[in-house]
């Protein structure tokens, strides 16, 4: 999977979680960037790219992604 899937991928995920369909995330895309991106949030967005991609975050990769950059990154990681 090229990161140009990933991140195809990923704005569905975030449209879906946050119920906007008008959310493009890219590499420097944070929480500040996206409305209604609070920790609760955080925490099924998490669980909804686990479940997308077949990958799983550790509890140190949850908590030090500075943003969604860092997020496909990991992503790539696990899936290549």
């Amino acid at each position: 999977m090229t990161r140009e899937q990933v991140y195809e991928t990923l704005n569905g995920v975030f449209q879906d979680v946050f119920d906007d369909e008008s959310i493009t995330v890219h590499d420097e895309t944070t929480s500040e960037d996206v409305d209604g991106w609070d920790s609760l949030e955080h925490i099924n967005l998490i669980a909804a790219v686990e479940q997308e991609f077949g990958v799983k975050f550790n509890m140190g990769q949850v908590v030090s992604m500075k943003n969604v950059g860092e997020m496909v990154d990991i992503i790539l990681s696990q899936i290549d």
